[in-house]
């Protein structure tokens, strides 16, 4: 019995060392592996010069920059000529840039003479009353009249249903005793006639027919508008100045 169990011990022994035994070969084939590896202090003892040689040799440093600077031209001394011909063309362009926009923006300007004829300022201290007056202005004939009290209560009795081109008397004219007229027909662009046609102080085309009141509104004939009324004002008591 006692052979048995012996027997029995032995064989569990070397089952057990045969299941052990690739341990320590892993083991030595790690330790060879870890030897063959460098390691970080062996990479950082290698001379620069064998590394710039190494990635020389890749391709991988591009001089370019340094072989194409300027200061490593064959002539630097042309570096001046070419600095001033470029500054001068840029001068040359800015200039003629300059002179175009001064040109372009002058002829976009009012003229002296039109700025002269823009505005006219005519005395009228010497018009007496119930008189029309032929001026011109930008050069188109100008009716100032100079109403009479009657004319005045005329005008503010007109009803609007009765004109064909509806106005009111104090619209056109802001200053009740005067009448400031362009004096063109709105039909043709014939000029009127002052005090002429049907209706007292006004207005008569002999063209075609054309009557208009003191105010310049038409009343009778083919003409479709009233006569335009130019921008004016009183400066003093005695000036008119139109535009």
């Amino acid at each position: 019995m006692n052979t048995i169990r012996l027997l029995s011990t032995r064989r569990f022994a070397a089952s057990a060392a045969s299941v052990l035994s690739p341990a320590p070969k892993a083991l030595a084939s790690t330790v060879r592996f870890q030897s063959v590896v460098p390691t970080a202090s062996s990479q950082n003892a290698l001379p620069a010069a064998a590394v710039q040689a190494e990635l020389n040799s890749l391709g991988s440093v591009d001089h370019g920059y340094d072989d194409d600077r300027i200061d490593r031209a064959a002539e630097p001394e042309k570096r001046a000529f070419t600095y001033f011909m470029l500054g001068g063309a840029r001068f040359l362009y800015a200039s003629t840039a300059r002179v175009l926009v001064t040109k372009a923006v002058s002829q976009m300007c009012i003229s002296a003479d039109a700025l002269a004829l823009a505005q006219a300022e005519f005395d009228v201290s010497k018009v007496p009353e119930g008189t029309t007056i032929n001026v011109k202005w930008r050069g188109k004939p100008i009716f100032i009249r100079k109403r009479t009290a009657d004319e005045i209560d005329d005008m503010a009795q007109v009803s609007i249903a009765q004109l064909r081109d509806p106005e009111i008397d104090t619209d056109r004219q802001p200053y009740p005793e005067w009448s400031v007229i362009i004096a063109i027909c709105t039909h043709l662009g014939c000029v009127p006639i002052a005090d002429a046609g049907e209706f007292a102080g006004g207005f008569f085309c002999p063209c075609h027919g054309s009557h208009y009141d003191v105010s310049g509104r038409i009343r009778k004939g083919p003409a479709p508008l009233n006569m335009e009324v130019p921008p004016f004002k009183f400066t003093d008591d005695t000036t008119i100045l139109i535009g």
